[in-house]
């Protein structure tokens, strides 16, 4: 099948690629002729495990290409996906400028019959307002369909080549036929192709965004009550999540969720129940706590050093940050909780060293020249009084604890993920805190 991927951001490049390594001929389109040129060469703008070697085997094999012409790339090609971005504004509603852009450029460029197909996560009623610009510009015949995406980053050439679903929102049933016939070779294993209609489709990947959040802002309130009661959340965790009707998935607690889905979806579907008179108030208390759990770190490091949010009372300390992306297997830094504990550091006088396998090139945007920048672990930490885990990256995981213990000026340790409350790190003479377990000072 012939197939135009408009938009070469996240999701556009995964699917457009993934698309062609099962034989269709796919041509990605973005107005950015340097990133153009830089796809042409085999070189990714994003990180993500995977992509680069799949994108360059396409290129090679020439199922997958890059232009910026958009009117070739259309009339090239049957079915047509938007896959731009749908920015939050600052009422958290979707930003759809460049959908219903694309939309246009779609329907001036049209020869005959098209798909055009919703990637991007957008609002119900998006596929109406897609329907009408296209319609504006052209007489040829064509149909919307809604077909959002459920990619986790760092994981999403497994979620695009082997989903749990995959879902369509159309109104013709031939139209449902062609999407079924596109999507064939990644549902072998038997999992479902589920047709609604548009509305419910444009729907479904907010209400599922929005459950994974309130499962992660429910566990972080839970940890919270652990804190002032003395309970372990991991115990608590575990008799939870056992309950089949429940189970493990999303139940971590930690620093808060962030990236390009989760706060976005969110703050869009509460934007979107109280244009309809819906008062959200579950979604909506979610997005408290998310904003809230993203200061653990600092409360407790304002508790452990007699710091305070006012002034400069970390002056003099100088505090080691190990991990930056808001998750790991990625470079994203969108809405990190990392972004909230540096800034608050910096805010209180500390010196910050930070380290991240993948983002620093993302974190020096945000931080510029206020932090020093570090490759290699142990480099950031060296002489710090203090070490904050921000993202649970593997290399993180299993750390030379003597080797940090031998850096540190003290031996002080803020968990913010909880990978390291079975390291008896008491024991071992450090001062440990970490989220939802009783406060654990070095044993001497």
């Amino acid at each position: 099948m012939k197939i135009a991927v408009i938009g070469t951001g996240y999701v556009g490049l995964v699917a457009g690629t993934c698309f062609a390594d099962t034989g269709n001929q796919v041509v990605c389109v973005d107005v950015d002729a340097a990133k153009v040129e830089a796809l042409r060469a085999g070189k990714i703008p994003i990180y993500e495990p995977g992509l680069e070697e799949l994108v360059r085997r396409n290129v090679a094999e020439e199922r997958l290409s890059f232009t910026t012409d958009t009117v070739d790339a259309v009339q090239k090609s049957l079915v047509v996906f938007i896959a731009v971005g749908t920015p939050a504004g600052e009422d958290g509603s979707s930003d759809l400028s460049y959908v219903l852009g694309a939309a246009r450029a779609i329907g001036r460029a049209m020869n005959g019959f098209k798909v055009i197909v919703d990637k991007s996560t957008v609002p119900v009623g998006t596929a109406r307002l897609v329907r009408d610009a296209v319609r504006g510009e052209t007489t040829h015949p064509f149909d919307v369909v809604s077909n959002p995406e459920f990619l986790k980053e760092g994981a999403a050439i497994d979620d695009f080549m082997k989903p749990d679903r995959v879902v369509v929102g159309c109104d013709d049933p031939r139209t449902a036929e062609l999407m079924k016939e596109l999507y064939a070779p990644f549902v072998r294993t038997g999992k479902p192709i589920l047709v609604m209609d548009v509305a419910s489709a444009e729907l479904t990947k907010y209400a599922a965004n929005a459950m994974l959040a309130t499962r992660i802002s429910f566990m972080n309130e839970v940890a919270c009550l652990c804190e002032k009661l003395g309970a372990d959340v991991n115990l608590v965790r575990q008799g939870v999540g056992l309950d089949a009707r429940i189970g493990m998935p999303f139940l971590f607690p930690g620093i808060g969720y962030g990236g390009s889905c989760f706060p976005k979806d969110i703050k869009a579907l509460v934007r979107t129940a109280r244009g309809v008179g819906y008062d959200f108030r579950i979604l909506e208390a979610v997005e408290d706590v998310n904003e809230n759990q993203k200061g653990w770190a600092l409360r407790k490091v304002d508790q452990h050093f007699g710091s305070s949010p006012g002034g400069k009372s970390l002056a003099g300390r100088t505090i080691g940050v190990w991990g930056l992306s808001f998750k790991p297997q990625t470079d994203d830094m969108r809405e990190a909780p990392s972004i909230v504990v540096v800034e608050g550091l910096l805010a209180r006088g500390a010196t910050v060293r930070v380290c991240d396998p993948e983002a620093i090139h993302e974190a020096k945007r945000h931080f510029g020249d206020r932090v020093s920048y570090h490759k290699k672990q142990y480099d950031a930490i060296d002489g710090a009084d203090a070490l904050v885990l921000c993202t649970e990256w593997n290399e993180f995981r299993h750390p030379d604890f003597d080797r940090i213990q031998s850096l540190l000026k003290t031996p002080v340790v803020f968990d913010g993920r909880n990978v390291w409350c079975n390291n008896r790190l008491p024991e071992r003479g450090f001062t440990y805190h970490a989220v939802g377990i009783p406060f654990r000072e070095a044993k001497r």
